[in-house]
């Protein structure tokens, strides 16, 4: 459901003038007021716009931090700390970029949980769900790399140690490594690349997948919670049955939202900033120092779960490239989703039982990954089986379970869609949760 774009004649004489030579308010008439979206979009729509508006803040934020910060390994920790007790209100954008690092990070994994159950990777919107996989795939390069500038201890000791598996590569795996530290340890051609790259190339291909994202999305049109496709029952004026003009109806309804989150946001930002250490560990408030290893080496929240699975995966034949490539796979995997997932009914309120508890157990999953990888699973099972009990065996056994749950829901998702083990529910001709 693509979206036509109507010429516009605005009365002012001068926005005649651009609009004929460059109809920018006719485009953007096209894609809110003319773009027609559905009329049943619950809780889960949200997101979108959310993760819209946390890259605005990342980028504002990015650009006011860059002013100061000095990409070398001398004066970057100094250089963050000036920030935060010299400049001017410095604090608190440093905060508005921390915090908004971690919630960017909720609010699209909360927007691909919501693809995955109402199905929004499914046809005719396949490039969409690759466009948005790809725009997550550079948001976690775009992440890691902003992690590693504030030169603190963490940030040190996660680039070696991220940067240390591509040596697991056969063949150019040491050389690659060294290629891309630009050193034999992480150190100022390491800061200055990283730098570059977080700041001007990373924000480059973001925006343009973004915009390509949303292009794609307008072209084929908005998934619902019915899974229904609103196109195909139109009224005489060729407007859809079931459909709404974006504008004002969901920016207004956005804007509440917004206003939400905001809210929350700012508790963050002024009350808990490193919210317990989860979203600014407190390692990193030390400066970076090669001969003084944190007590537990370990990403920041986001990038947990897929920590975990490349630990838990054992080395083979004294090599830990399996791990890595288990890691890797399991983003990977989310790419194929449209192929795997070969079920004729897209939402989840009218799928197979089994489909419903597979995505239940696949997120459930994640979260304890999550644990797994951040180390609380370590911390808490001393306090539920004794000091006395091997941490170490259990954590792997615990972790290796869920690892297996993580990658047994895409292949049970093939079988059971493929050789027609799912029985679904009729999917109504229109939406049916609206006014």
């Amino acid at each position: 459901m693509g979206t036509t774009m109507t010429r516009l004649q605005p009365k002012n004489r001068v926005l005649a003038w651009v609009e004929d030579r460059l109809p920018v308010l006719s485009f953007l008439s096209s894609h809110t007021s003319g773009y027609y979206a559905p009329k049943n979009f619950n809780l889960w729509y949200y997101f979108g716009s959310l993760a819209l508006l946390v890259l605005v803040n990342q980028i504002l934020t990015g650009i006011f931090l860059t002013m100061n910060y000095k990409p070398n390994a001398l004066e970057a920790f100094a250089s963050v700390e000036y920030i935060m007790r010299d400049v001017s209100w410095g604090w608190l954008i440093r905060y508005m970029h921390s915090t908004g690092a971690s919630l960017f990070f909720v609010v699209v994994y909360l927007h691909m949980f919501r693809g995955l159950m109402y199905g929004s990777f499914k046809k005719p919107r396949e490039l969409v769900w690759i466009l948005g996989m790809l725009i997550f795939l550079v948001l976690m390069a775009e992440a890691f790399m902003g992690y590693v500038l504030p030169w603190g201890n963490m940030s040190f000791w996660g680039a070696k140690v991220i940067i240390s598996l591509f040596g697991t590569i056969p063949w150019i795996g040491p050389s690659l490594v060294e290629w891309i530290m630009g050193d034999y340890l992480p150190a100022d051609a390491t800061l200055n690349r990283f730098f570059a790259l977080h700041v001007i190339a990373l924000p480059l291909v973001l925006l343009l997948l973004v915009v390509l994202h949303l292009g794609a999305l307008h072209e084929v049109g908005s998934n619902n919670p019915d899974g229904v496709e609103i196109k195909e029952k139109k009224k005489p004026d060729g407007t859809p049955l079931d459909g709404i003009a974006f504008h004002p109806y969901y920016t207004v309804k956005d804007l509440f939202g917004t206003g939400f989150f905001l809210l929350i946001a700012a508790f963050i930002i002024f009350y808990a900033p490193t919210f317990g250490g989860w979203f600014l560990e407190h390692d990193n408030f030390i400066p970076a120092n090669n001969l003084a290893t944190p007590t537990h080496i370990k990403p920041v929240w986001y990038f947990t779960p897929f920590y975990a699975i490349l630990r838990m995966v054992p080395s083979f034949f004294g090599t830990a490239v399996w791990g890595v490539i288990a890691m890797f796979g399991s983003i990977a995997v989310l790419f194929l989703m449209p192929w795997i997932d070969q079920g004729r009914v897209k939402s989840i309120r009218y799928r197979g039982l089994g489909y419903k508890i597979a995505l239940g157990l696949f997120a459930l999953s994640f979260v304890l990954l999550a644990a797994v990888g951040a180390g609380v699973t370590a911390e808490l099972i001393p306090k539920w089986f004794g000091e006395a009990a091997d941490a170490t065996f259990i954590e792997n056994l615990f972790g290796r379970i869920w690892t297996f749950v993580y990658f047994g829901f895409f292949v049970f998702l093939w079988v059971y869609t493929r050789f027609g083990f799912e029985k679904t529910r009729p999917v109504p001709e229109r939406v049916t949760s609206h006014d």
